[in-house]
């Protein structure tokens, strides 16, 4: 079954597995993929080390199956969701509700970090984790327009090298992580060496790796904020 069948697939059901939770999916937002489940099982792994309670960010949050499968697995994780569109905020709220979180997952709406203006979590964050759109402009216009018959543009769209919101998470991100805490990102095939420069290039982001899935491939990028 190739990736269209699984999303149409998904959608006639109106739900999804991911992390081991059933979540409702819908037209206006992107279908959690099994991809996805590496950057979120990494994401639980590094809260599980960290002293609690852990704070932690779902940017990009889609129908917020991040911020629900880390809820889910980390009983004392407190989770800000975001996104810019009010299809993905709907469907991820109906799955915050769903799976009985609400008082420790909430979900808000804006242009990246933007969404928590006046909230008051500068510096307070132990996690900032991102499945970002990470499709270049002229794939999908060409072998990857595919993708577009059932989900949004603006769940793969990424500019000219598809590294757009990795390029701005990565700057904007500083002011939510507290020292030590750390950014994660899910990256498309061969996008892990240029995130894990925008990391370097960053110089405020120490211990910087890259995590491979079974086949070997680096799917995950994640650094820590330096120490003030």
């Amino acid at each position: 079954m190739n990736e269209t069948e699984i999303v149409a697939q998904a959608f006639d059901r109106g739900s999804t597995t991911f992390m081991g939770v059933e979540l409702f999916v819908a037209p206006g937002a992107l279908v959690p993929r099994a991809e996805t489940e590496l950057l979120g099982n990494t994401a639980v792994e590094l809260l599980r080390g960290m002293a609690a309670p852990v704070r932690a960010i779902d940017m990009c949050c889609g129908a917020g199956n991040l911020a629900c499968g880390i809820a889910h697995h980390v009983a004392d994780a407190r989770v800000w969701a975001a996104d810019l569109t009010t299809p993905c905020v709907e469907i991820a709220q109906r799955n915050v509700e769903r799976l009985g979180v609400a008082s420790r997952v909430s979900v808000h709406q804006g242009d990246l970090f933007k969404a928590f203006d006046g909230v008051g979590l500068e510096g307070t964050i132990d996690a900032v984790v991102c499945n970002p759109p990470y499709i270049s402009d002229k794939r999908l216009e060409g072998e990857r327009a595919v993708l577009l018959d059932l989900e949004p543009r603006e769940a793969f769209a990424a500019g000219p090298y598809g590294l757009g919101i990795h390029m701005r998470v990565v700057k904007d991100a500083l002011a939510f992580l507290r020292p030590g805490g750390a950014l994660l990102f899910e990256v498309g095939l061969g996008q892990d060496r240029q995130v894990k420069i925008l990391f370097e290039r960053a110089r405020e982001y120490e211990r910087i790796e890259v995590v491979h899935n079974a086949a070997g491939e680096g799917r995950v990028v994640l650094g820590y904020r330096k120490p003030a």
